[in-house]
């Protein structure tokens, strides 16, 4: 067996960035895709003595070749992603590949674009291109090299493609699974030769299949929902139903006495039933009689809230941007343009709610869950249990989606679990589970965020002035994350996508107003940037009105330093049809924004009914993330981020009541319906760069082109969101 093992190194340098092994016969290999009845065998298999996975490629007897995973795979593909970036650099055949979740180890393992272990920012095609084609790349020296000097014909002769390593000139050829011992023994090349982008075979082909689609379709995926460990007991959690309450005094004998409960726990959180099943857990839960002290809670209603936004606006905010004198500019604009835009708070929503095992053992914990920060939640949990991280053995297994919610700075629901085994003596293992509605109610939001925007014209319909207030919770303070993205007291996340906005205005004033809630907030699919592009995308709109100019060219003149904004513009323009007559009631809207450095456009096209009802027909979707390495996972994740972007736009919302979340399940926050998804038309920019991220950039620029498309068609300006809010402001 051929291994590759990975230094920490944040200067993605290929001299230190291998590390040559001696062969590892019969080494365990964690499989990604076991069925059901085998997850018994597969956990106690990984109680035997065995090499920890410490590799990002492992090629074995058998000829498979698997690729270590250092991300989470929640949905967006990045499994089928970077096992084709290796597959294609190594020179392997697709049906030898395979895909393993790498252990939580940031020495190995850490996101070259965090620092630690973890998974987000759609970071993590970018973050691993060069450093698993750098780790292929030297595979393939190494069995070129075991090659020549088996056959004793010089390397340069040699070939692999399709897992045949070969010499053409005299016919020779042999797999790599029956090199890799010899392989193994060589030194690793410090600078290995990758291959020109003109050779991959299986980069940007739309022939390489998803590894996990077979076993999703017949169910043997195993997520954290279906993990069992001998004599496991299931526990559900009362938490205050006002954010920012503690528990007075409970009382539990009506919950005791029901069947299948288990035992009571009090913890800092709240109160844990323990139970034979979920269900039964969750019944002795609904039977608990809790005071609640909500002294220190969140006891005000939405709009109480939003009113409270409104005159913070009016305030002099922190400057996050001060170019020119906005004010002089504003006073001599032959036009000013305002908007005013609310958005609420939102729920991530995930298909799988959070959940995760933890079995306390006698060397420390091991745990069981969909991790996308396992850096995070080894100290966390450690910390709870008064161990050290590496004494924390997470098992990431496959999500049921996350969009930001399985990636908490405080890893939430893993010290839950962690604080309900410890407080129960970690008797037997202890299997936490939120429900829809505890997830719904309970969880974090997307904050609730106020724009106030002013900008004026010139008399020639040229941009002069953009001045900027953004209210809003902000997502990193009082976080241990703070230091790296909060400057003068500014979350970048908060007001990510204004400050860079492409457009060239010559006087800009942007001012953050940050306030404090106990309402937890959290990064959403695409952060800042969910809010940001509807503001900047609406107003350029409105502007070019205004001006009496077409969007479209009106962006292109303020675009001319940015040519790839310009040119995934274009693109989407172009297939839209933008331009063509269209019939009374229907419209074209465009929006183009960047974000985790993708371009994306989108063209919505819309009818509107006389009585004011609309519908959204198409979305065609131009998309620049450089070298598409699966072409059709960057279709898929920009028709989901459509569809995702699309729900906020048109009904999602949280709102409290007295400081309690009015919604609780997917009936009163209600996802997206298949009857309210549009056709969606995605084309991908041809592009040399270095890929970038797609599971996040597909969602901001949906709304604002609805709304410019909702206004191209009926003259009525929706800003706000969603789109079904009573507060919509007219045209």
């Amino acid at each position: 067996m051929l291994t590759l093992t990975a230094r920490r190194n944040e200067r993605l340098s290929r001299r230190n960035l291998l590390k040559g092994s001696a062969a590892l016969g019969g080494a365990l290999v964690i499989a990604t895709h076991i069925s059901p009845p085998a997850f018994a065998a597969e956990t106690a298999a990984r109680s035997q003595p065995a090499p920890m996975p410490n590799a990002f490629i492992r090629i074995a007897p058998d000829d498979t070749v698997t690729v270590i995973i250092k991300h989470l795979d929640k949905g967006q593909g990045v499994a089928t992603g970077l096992t084709t970036i290796v597959a294609d650099e190594l020179g392997a055949d697709w049906p030898q590949m395979r895909a393993e979740f790498a252990p939580a180890n940031a020495a190995l393992y850490s996101n070259l674009a965090f620092g630690l272990q973890g998974t987000g920012g759609s970071t993590s095609i970018a973050n691993s291109w060069m450093q698993l084609r750098s780790a292929a790349a030297a595979a393939r020296e190494m069995l070129v090299t075991a090659a020549a000097d088996q056959w004793q014909v010089p390397a340069s002769e040699i070939t692999v493609e399709k897992g045949v390593v070969g010499h053409p000139p005299t016919g020779k050829t042999a797999r790599l699974g029956t090199l890799a011992p010899s392989a193994a023994k060589l030194p690793v090349p410090q600078n290995p030769t990758l291959k020109d982008p003109a050779a991959f075979r299986l980069i940007g082909s739309r022939e390489v299949k998803r590894l996990d689609t077979p076993n999703k379709i017949t169910g043997k995926t195993i997520y954290a929902m279906d993990v069992k460990r001998p004599n496991m007991v299931y526990a559900v959690l009362a938490r205050s139903p006002k954010f920012g309450g503690t528990v007075k005094a409970f009382d539990a004998s009506a919950a005791t006495a029901l069947p299948g409960v288990v035992d009571i726990v009090r913890v800092p959180m709240g109160v844990a039933v323990l139970g034979t099943t979920t269900w039964a857990a969750k019944q002795g839960r609904d039977a608990l009689n809790i005071d609640w002290d909500f002294s220190k809670a969140e006891t005000r209603s939405s709009d109480a809230i939003l009113a409270d936004y409104k005159k913070r606006a009016a305030e002099i905010g922190l400057p996050a941007v001060a170019v020119g004198d906005t004010t002089k500019a504003l006073a001599s604009a032959d036009k000013v343009v305002e908007g005013e835009f609310e958005f609420p708070y939102l729920a991530h929503a995930p298909m799988e709610p959070l959940n995760c095992v933890v079995e306390l053992t006698a060397d420390g914990c091991e745990i069981w869950a969909g991790s996308q920060f396992q850096t995070v939640e080894q100290g966390a949990v450690a910390a709870v249990l008064g161990i050290k991280p590496e004494q924390v053995k997470i098992n990431t297994l496959f999500a049921g989606g996350s969009f930001g919610r399985r990636a908490t700075p405080g890893a939430d629901y893993f010290v839950e679990a962690a604080t309900i085994a410890k407080a129960w003596g970690g008797q037997r293992p202890v299997h936490l589970v939120w429900t829809r509605e505890d997830d719904i109610r309970g969880g974090y939001y997307r904050p609730m965020v106020y724009h106030k925007v002013r900008a004026g014209l010139d008399k020639d319909g040229r941009i002069i002035a953009w001045d900027h207030h953004i209210v809003a919770q902000q997502i990193m303070e009082g976080t241990p994350f703070e230091k790296f993205t909060v400057r003068n007291g500014i979350d970048s996340l908060s007001i990510e996508g204004v400050p860079d906005m492409p457009y060239a205005v010559p006087n800009v004033s942007i001012a953050m107003h940050p306030v404090r809630a106990p309402v937890p907030v959290l990064w959403w699919r695409s952060v800042g940037h969910t809010h940001t592009a509807q503001v900047v995308e609406v107003m350029i709109d409105d502007l070019a009105h205004a001006a009496g100019k077409d969007p479209v060219e009106f962006r292109l003149a303020l675009l001319k330093d940015h040519p790839r904004h310009a040119g995934v513009l274009k693109l989407a323009a172009e297939k839209a049809g933008w331009g063509q007559a269209l019939p009374k009631g229907r419209g074209i809207g465009i929006a183009v924004h960047e974000s985790f450095k993708t371009f994306v456009a989108q063209a919505a096209e819309v009818t509107v009914a006389d009585n004011g009802t609309f519908k959204v027909d198409k979305v065609v979707c131009a998309v620049d993330c450089g070298i598409a390495v699966n072409p059709d996972i960057v279709v898929a994740q920009m028709e989901g981020g459509v569809g995702y972007g699309l729900g906020a736009a048109l009904r999602n919302k949280i709102t409290l009541t007295n400081g309690e979340v009015d919604q609780s399940n997917f009936h009163d926050y209600e996802p997206l319906r298949i009857v309210d998804m549009p056709t969606v038309e995605v084309h991908i920019a041809a592009s040399g760069e270095a890929p970038t991220g797609v599971g996040e950039p597909g969602v901001p620029a949906v709304a604002p082109a609805i709304s410019n498309a909702i206004f191209a068609a009926c003259g009525k300006r929706l800003r706000s969101l969603p789109f079904s809010a009573a507060s919509q402001q007219g045209a």
